[in-house]
């Protein structure tokens, strides 16, 4: 057999492996039931929804948000962090308030686009975390993103930086770490309070030369100092985001994205930090549109679903958030979209994932 004949069976392996990686187990993505659209806010792109469930029974989405007039591309640029409420987690939702804003400072770490947040529930408090960046052109505004918290005692706050200025991570100074010199800063945070008391900060970054990954920093209390896990914990060869952590029966789980394929992965973990391969987190948006409602959509950003976002509820996922780069409705900016989460088919337990 020549070599080449021998690369080409090489690579034919290595592409049934990923194939197979991604669809071997459906079990997480067959429990997803459409229900339509979450948020769509006249005017503005909005892009992620991240849910809790207030005091009052009330759901809160918090969510970027940033005017259509600026393009899609101005999520780097003039973003914002608004708040939704509505009585049932299917809507409908109803624009409250901005919350977050660029601080406009020079300088400053946020001087602008606070963008892709994510709300828990901590004890009694709400804990907001996001990210901005600090300006410049658009491979400065990349490279300075770093991730933010606020904390406050209700949904409808008063919210309070961490700290004097809201910073909760930066990349590392420590070369040993993988994350050290990341040409995306660290970014897209999930914040998970841990079984075992401390709470885990995934992020997104990437070396030089390679692709987007998670990593996580880990400190004994919410609003830090954070640690930093020195190698990255997901295993992927081509580029994940957006990751969402929730916990079911002692294990962690870690929903993201996979930008390559349009659809999304779910890794599983018993510690955290050791995730084994992914199974199917949530498929391409043809597996679950209507083909006239997806063929007759605005297109701002692409056919796929991004950002995962998830509700749990007295221990089980119930909804998922995600955001959509395909308008449905026939309007102009992306949009926001929702999914009931069934309860898992008792032959796939083992495979069952849920609540933070």
């Amino acid at each position: 057999m020549n070599l080449i004949l021998i690369a080409g069976l090489l690579v034919a392996i290595e592409s049934a492996m990923v194939s197979g990686q991604d669809h071997e187990d459906r079990s997480w993505a067959d429990r997803l039931e459409y229900v339509g659209v979450a948020v769509e806010d006249p005017g503005y792109h909005v892009w992620g929804s991240s849910p809790v469930v207030g005091p009052s029974g009330k759901t809160h989405l918090f969510l970027a948000r940033w005017p259509l007039k600026q393009e899609f591309k101005a999520w780097l640029t003039h973003s914002e962090i608004a708040r939704y409420v509505s009585d049932s987690p299917e809507g409908p939702f109803v624009f409250q308030e901005v919350v977050v804003r660029g601080s406009g400072k020079e300088g400053a770490w946020d001087f602008q686009s606070p963008h892709n947040p994510n709300i828990q529930k901590v004890g009694d408090r709400y804990v907001l975390t996001y990210i901005a960046n600090g300006g410049g052109v658009k491979s400065e505004q990349v490279a300075s993103q770093r991730i933010g918290m606020m904390i406050a005692d209700r949904p409808e706050g008063p919210w309070k930086k961490v700290g004097d200025d809201g910073l909760i991570l930066a990349p590392p100074t420590d070369p040993s770490i993988w994350s050290h010199q990341s040409t995306v800063g660290v970014n897209n945070p999930a914040l998970l309070e841990h079984p075992d008391g401390r709470f885990f900060l995934y992020y997104k970054a990437m070396k030089k030369g390679d692709v987007r990954r998670m990593g996580v920093a880990i400190a004994d209390q919410v609003e830090g100092p954070y640690a930093f896990i020195a190698d990255p914990l997901t295993s992927n060869s081509t580029t994940i985001e957006d990751g969402y952590a929730f916990v079911e029966n002692g294990k962690v789980y870690l929903l993201t994205t996979h930008n390559n394929k349009g659809t999304g992965y779910l890794w599983e973990s018993d510690n955290g930090i050791h995730f084994t391969d992914p199974i199917l987190g949530y498929d391409k948006m043809h597996r679950y549109l209507d083909k006239e409602l997806l063929a007759n959509a605005k297109v701002p950003r692409g056919k796929k679903f991004e950002r995962p976002q998830v509700l749990v509820q007295d221990g089980h996922p119930t909804h998922l958030y995600v955001a959509s780069g395909a308008n449905l409705t026939g309007g102009n900016g992306s949009h926001s979209c929702l999914f009931r989460i069934k309860r898992p088919n008792p032959s796939h337990s083992g495979s069952e994932a849920g609540s933070r």
